[in-house]
């Protein structure tokens, strides 16, 4: 099975370093020094990970080979690939890998379909599902606690509980509050209306 892991970025310093997009919730695992990966494109790789450190809260590669800023800036926007196994699962009881997320059916807790995970975007502050609904429209929908309820690998199956407008086009009332201080404003401009006919 193959998992992308990282996108080469911006060539950093003149020693051949790169940043890398992280793609993986494992780069320990996955970037640690002596990793060979694969490439897309294909020509570029395989590239053996020779230094890795953190700088600014970004990774930082350099690669066997690699020794100067031109020859980093030649790999930027390569994908890093590596060969995990399908049965592996990662250490953590709560975290998956995309392979395992992809082509789960998405569900409410009522059993209403929305659709299928397509993708999954990787952003710095959280995950996205991207979600092809029946008619082939997409929605994003993140993966955080409080909207995925349940990843259910066995049935193949992601259940969500969306807030208001996260899924469909529909203007609902936020909340109780919301609701009582339209009311009051509608029930103030008919006292003022009622004041200015006396």
């Amino acid at each position: 099975m193959e998992l992308v892991v990282a996108r080469i970025g911006r060539a950093h310093g003149i020693k051949g370093e790169v940043t890398v997009e992280v793609r993986t919730d494992e780069p320990e695992l996955r970037l640690s020094p002596g990793a060979v990966l694969r490439t897309e494109p294909a020509s570029a790789g395989p590239l053996t990970i020779e230094t890795g450190r953190v700088h600014s809260g970004r990774l930082m590669l350099r690669f066997a080979g690699v020794k100067d800023r031109t020859a980093a800036e030649g790999l930027r926007n390569i994908l890093l690939i590596a060969d995990v196994d399908p049965a592996e699962l990662p250490e953590e009881e709560d975290e998956y890998y995309d392979h395992q997320l992809m082509d789960l059916d998405v569900v409410l807790e009522d059993g209403t379909e929305i659709g299928r995970i397509t993708e999954i975007s990787h952003l710095p502050s959280q995950d996205l599902f991207i979600v092809e609904r029946p008619d082939g429209t997409e929605v994003m929908i993140p993966f955080v606690g409080e909207i995925v309820a349940e990843i259910d690998l066995e049935e193949q199956r992601c259940v969500i509980t969306p807030p208001p407008g996260l899924i469909d086009d529909r203007a609902e009332v936020a909340s109780a509050r919301d609701a009582e201080a339209a009311g009051s404003e509608t029930a103030r401009s008919q006292d003022a209306s009622s004041e200015d006919d006396a």
